[in-house]
């Protein structure tokens, strides 16, 4: 039986952001579902529908607004892997995501393989969990 394909909601307001990242996940097996601003992504995890991985930038259409898409993805059953990706983090916000069970914080520019390697950690974990 082949193994099904890893599911990750990309969340980020810019379009050339989106595309770079669908590529890599795409090139690495994933099924990519992407969102480009905080209402569309929280529309799609809405949806009746199950996602491994759940990255979403922090800063989009507002400051910090990425934390309601990932307290939104934190509320989903079964609990996908939740990284907020940031190129601008600082102490509150850092602290907030950390404080709320978000997995992982990624910063921009992130290093490919360490990124990967930390979300197959990531989703091993809680299948084991």
């Amino acid at each position: 039986m082949a193994s099904k394909k890893k599911t990750i909601l990309l969340v980020d307001d810019e379009k050339n952001v989106l595309l770079t990242w669908r590529l890599v996940f795409e090139d690495k097996g994933y099924a990519v579902t992407t969102a480009e601003n905080c209402a569309e992504a929280i529309t799609i995890l809405a949806e009746d529908r199950h996602y491994d991985v759940v990255v979403t930038d922090l800063n989009m259409e507002q400051d910090d607004i990425g934390l309601k898409v990932a307290r939104s993805a934190l509320k989903r059953q079964p609990k996908p892997v939740v990284v907020v990706c940031t190129g601008y983090a600082n102490v509150e916000n850092s602290r907030a995501a950390l404080n709320m069970g978000v997995d992982y914080m990624a910063h921009k520019p992130v290093d490919w393989d360490d990124f990967i390697s930390a979300l197959d950690r990531l989703m091993m974990g809680q299948r084991a969990g």
